[in-house]
């Protein structure tokens, strides 16, 4: 049997092999196989607030590393571009800056904030020049609200990695989210990437891990539900503790929601609380390096750091405590494989089931 095969009845099946978390090869083959074809979340619209704004950016730096730019024409349209010159490779835009054009600074080729080719010096000579190619290309691009989407392959449909998640949660006013630099950080875990996303997708260690949650949370009426490539773990809140005023149209009306935890394939979570969203994005820094990135969206400034998004630091802190001692244990001689609890740890094992389709 592969190593990458899940059983997909989850009372039989085995977790991955440990090799996928300790062997480097596994690891730079998922960098093209689960990352590259996924969809990813690069910022929101304010990134370029006016006609002419471009921002540069690097998508997932430490693993795909592509240089992307982000561009409002002035007829409002936003773009994402490719941010290397077609002509020799030279990175275009090195900062956020206001322009009616992009000029590579390299050879003065020109180009359209849009990416079409407009004129490059000394050229006149060279046969079927320009073409298509001497565009600059990009990734889809998606907007949800004010969050900002990329797909680098092209090939795959949002509607199944964010579908549901823009579905139940439709009755948020997402364009009222702003996004708080000053309350957002990032982490450095000395753990695989995949562990981390593991940690987060089964509440099952909640009452062993995290006290100051548990204590907010009603544990026993804590769900997971499974989407082709996402799942939601549903927060209910204990009584009298803070949570969502649901209108009746959504299908959780009735229930104490503290929390959406949306997680997104392969390293995305969008994490709704009722004063806001916190998105965490996992980035593959290396074998067992990882970046965590927790950016903050505020709703309602009121409710900030109250109920089951209070706190979000020490939560954190927790979690890369055990993430970590996982990270040294998946290197015994002595392990291999775990097992599944059945009714905890199903969005575990529908991780494992996409990790080891892409995989194969």
């Amino acid at each position: 049997m592969s190593l990458f095969s899940i059983d997909p009845d989850i009372a039989r099946a085995k977790t991955l092999h440990t090799s996928f978390y300790t062997n480097l090869a596994n690891f730079e083959t998922a960098k093209e196989k689960i990352f590259s074809p996924s969809w990813q979340f690069i910022g929101d619209v304010s990134l370029v607030p006016e006609s002419g704004s471009c921002y540069p950016l690097t998508l997932l730096p430490g693993c795909l590393d592509e240089p992307l730019l982000l561009t409002k024409s002035d007829d409002g349209k936003l773009s994402c571009i490719s941010n290397v010159c077609t002509h020799r490779g030279n990175i275009l835009v090195n900062e956020p800056c206001k322009s009616a054009h992009i000029r590579c600074r390299y050879h003065g080729r020109l180009f359209g904030l849009d990416g079409k080719f407009r004129s490059m010096p000394e050229f006149k000579e060279v046969e079927n020049f320009p073409s298509s190619e001497d565009d600059l290309h990009g990734p889809d691009l998606f907007q949800w609200g004010k969050l900002l989407f990329v797909n680098l392959e092209n090939k795959q449909d949002v509607s199944l990695y964010l579908g549901d998640m823009m579905e139940r949660l439709s009755f948020l006013p997402m364009e009222a989210f702003k996004y708080r630099p000053d309350l957002s950080v990032s982490y450095d875990v000395n753990a695989h990437w995949a562990l981390y996303c593991e940690n987060y997708l089964e509440g099952f260690h909640i009452p062993f891990v995290h006290a100051g949650l548990n204590a907010v949370i009603d544990y026993g009426n804590y769900t997971t539900e499974l989407f082709p490539m996402s799942n939601l773990q549903l927060g209910i809140a204990k009584e009298g503790e803070l949570c969502f005023d649901l209108p009746e149209s959504s299908p959780d009306y009735g229930k104490n929601v503290a929390a959406y935890y949306y997680w997104i394939f392969p390293n995305m979570m969008f994490n709704f609380y009722p004063w806001g969203l916190s998105v965490n994005i996992v980035n593959p820094m290396g074998l067992d390096k990882t970046r965590v990135q927790f950016l903050t969206y505020v709703w309602k400034e009121e409710l900030f750091n109250t109920g089951a998004g209070s706190d979000l630091n020490t939560v954190e802190m927790e979690d890369e405590e055990v993430v970590e001692a996982v990270q040294k244990g998946i290197r015994s001689r002595y392990y291999g494989h775990g097992r599944y609890s059945v009714t905890r740890e199903q969005g575990t094992h529908h991780f494992h089931r996409l990790i080891a389709q892409a995989m194969h």
